[in-house]
């Protein structure tokens, strides 16, 4: 796999309550991933980007929810999340990163 495309697997860090509850307790991470991305390419994209070892992943998509404002509906964006389990003894510092 191409490393250009690897550097645009991860968006960003998806920073919530259940995020910080898993990172302190399974060694669990998760980030938004682009729309085509497979459990390899993230897998991969993590090993590169922050030199950690992943046990694991699981990819979820996260679906539309209406949204309103005034007299104006639309809906939110569909995209993915992955949930990224690491290897015991590793870790990422998202400070340094």
């Amino acid at each position: 796999m191409k490393q250009e495309r690897l550097m645009n697997v991860i968006l960003r860090p998806h920073m919530s309550e259940k995020a910080s509850i898993g990172t302190e307790k399974r060694q669990e991470y998760v980030f938004e991933v682009i729309r085509n991305a497979t459990k390899p390419d993230v897998k991969l994209a993590v090993e590169l980007l922050f030199k950690a070892k992943v046990q694991s992943v699981r990819i979820v998509n996260v679906k539309t929810k209406p949204r309103r404002f005034g007299q104006i509906q639309g809906k939110s964006k569909a995209w993915k999340k992955a949930y990224v389990k690491l290897q015991a003894g590793q870790a990422i510092d998202f400070a340094t990163v």
